[in-house]
């Protein structure tokens, strides 16, 4: 995804994110392994798309082309998104879904903590808004994946196949471009890399706790916050989530 202006791409970034995790976790509805964890996951999914609802409302005032927040979510095409590629990895299992659900919390947690001292009135307002439903999805899934990666012999090789499955997808979290930098420099925004160490530390003291290995290796796939590359869940995905409003134009009820 390329656009003229940083913030609004920054704004995108933010709401993609919340908007295709927010989707892949609704995908359990009805289908979860106990009713507790249904009502956890479809409440979860429903926080992530009232947060999708404002980043993409301001991203929609900031452009001023027309287009609304639902514009935005339902009529762009794949290319256009520019969400980390760890959200819009299909669900697989229970392991997987927490633990992506674990690993995107803890950089987003760090992100709108530094987010609520945004040079920017109106994201300040968001981050604060929302600070405190990640914090709540934070708190479940990191207590989730220690229960499951020291519960059971079962529990816990299912847990390291999903952390081995998805550890190289954690790397593009921390990345920076010209958008990062731009935002740091308006004090918008951290840069990507600024939250790294915060953000590891937390996930590798949880990993310990769970006994579960963290891969080795540095390398990330990368290309999904830019919108360069995704990878092919992501259209399937948004072919399920965007055909009500492409299949009926306009519609609203």
């Amino acid at each position: 995804m390329a656009h003229s202006d940083p913030l609004f791409e920054f704004l995108c970034r933010m709401g993609d994110n919340t908007l295709v995790l927010g989707h892949r976790v609704s995908e359990w509805c009805g289908h979860a392994p106990a009713l507790e964890e249904d009502i956890a996951l479809a409440n979860t999914a429903l926080d992530l798309i009232g947060q999708t609802q404002m980043w993409l409302g301001l991203a929609a005032d900031i452009e001023d082309t027309g287009r609304s927040a639902d514009d935005l979510a339902m009529l762009r095409e794949a290319w256009d998104f520019c969400n980390v590629l760890l959200v819009e990895q299909p669900n697989r299992d229970f392991g997987v879904t927490i633990l992506r659900q674990f690993l995107f919390d803890a950089w987003h947690v760090d992100m709108l903590q530094r987010l609520i001292t945004s040079s920017d009135q109106r994201i300040t307002e968001i981050a604060a808004k929302s600070i405190k439903e990640a914090t709540y999805h934070l708190e479940r899934s990191s207590t989730t994946v220690i229960a499951l990666g020291d519960g059971t012999g079962e529990s816990r090789n299912r847990m390291q196949d999903a952390i081995n499955l998805l550890w190289p997808y954690v790397g593009e979290m921390f990345t920076d471009d010209d958008v990062d930098v731009a935002m740091a420099k308006a004090g918008i925004a951290p840069k990507s890399s600024d939250l790294r160490d915060t953000v590891m530390a937390r996930i590798t003291d949880v990993l310990a706790e769970a006994t579960l290995q963290v891969p080795g290796g540095d390398f990330a796939h990368k290309g999904g916050k830019t919108g360069f590359q995704h990878t092919e869940h992501l259209g399937h995905m948004l072919v399920a989530m965007q055909n009500l409003q492409r299949s009926y134009p306009g519609a609203s009820w």
